[in-house]
């Protein structure tokens, strides 16, 4: 018999129409939040909790992947 967790199990069906409302989005999470029939603040904190990334994660990791290192220069 399987070890049936039911807040994993929860987590996980949550996560996945997080996730799947955020695609039908676009992204846009006060519409995602709209169609999930909660509040914009309620959906931020439900993607913290399930490690979700938010807009503004994916955007600041983005730019910390696109920036480039600097090159040293040698001294006299």
């Amino acid at each position: 018999m399987t070890n049936l967790n039911l807040k994993q199990m929860l987590d996980e069906h949550e996560r996945g129409l997080i996730r799947e409302a955020l695609e039908r989005a676009g992204g846009n999470q006060r519409r995602a939040a709209a169609a999930l029939d909660l509040l914009p603040t309620t959906l931020h904190e439900k993607m913290k909790r399930l490690g979700i990334p938010t807009r503004a994660e994916r955007d600041r990791e983005a730019v910390e992947q696109s920036a480039e290192p600097l090159e040293e220069t040698a001294g006299p």
